[in-house]
Parts: structure tokens; sequence; C-alpha cells
């Protein structure tokens, strides 16, 4: 999921939500985050703030903690909502709803406004 909300910096900030509910592996976590990170700072977003949060279990601690197809994923969806954003030059008042690529795959939500003064 990405929220969103307008700031008053010259640049964009973001927050990563990776529970342990989710990505019971801290290293599915560790990768949910420099994923994440990677990808925010080379994408030009306006002045607003961001967070990411999991919405689904993303692997089990059954099986390998990160795979390839497990990164693409997430640079896939964490592409698509962050691209989203810079197109638009500033937060929508209701982003459409998508479904992931994948179970766990960060997911577009309405995005956060502030109340009116």
């Amino acid at each position: 999921m990405l929220y969103t909300c307008p700031n008053n910096l010259p640049h964009a900030r973001l927050g990563v939500v990776a529970a342990k509910r989710f990505a019971p592996r801290a290293a599915t976590r560790n990768t949910i985050k420099r994923i994440t990170r990677e990808l925010f700072r080379t994408t030009g977003l306006p002045a607003i703030d961001c967070v990411v949060r999991l919405s689904r279990p993303v692997n089990s601690k059954d099986g390998p903690a990160t795979t390839a197809k497990l990164k693409a994923e997430l640079r896939v969806e964490l592409t698509r909502l962050f691209s989203a954003q810079a197109r638009i030059g500033r937060p929508p008042a209701v982003a459409a709803s998508a479904t992931p690529a994948s179970p766990g795959a960060a997911q577009a939500l309405p995005s956060a406004t502030p109340p009116p003064p």
C-alpha cells in the first residue's frame, strides 16, 4: 500500500513499514526496505510524504528469505506506484486501487489528505 500526503518541504520523504507478520524473516524485511529506498531515490517525486506498507504476506519461514522473483515483483509494483505519483506532480485525492502482481506486493490506496484548516 502507498499512502501519500503533501508536505511543505522542498523534497519528498519516505517511511517503510515491513511488519513481521507479513515478512517473518529479517532478511526479507531488509530486502523490501532496501528496494523501496532505492526506487524512491531514483524516482523524481514532488514534495510529498510517502509511507509504503505491506498488505499481504510475501513469504513464509519455510522457503528462502529472498528470491529473484520476489525482488522483481517488488520492483515492478513499487515502480508503478512511485511513477504514478511522479506523473501527477501532486498526490491525488483518490488513487485507483490495483491488484498487486503478487501476494504481499504494495497496493495503491486512496492518498491521505490533510484536514482543511
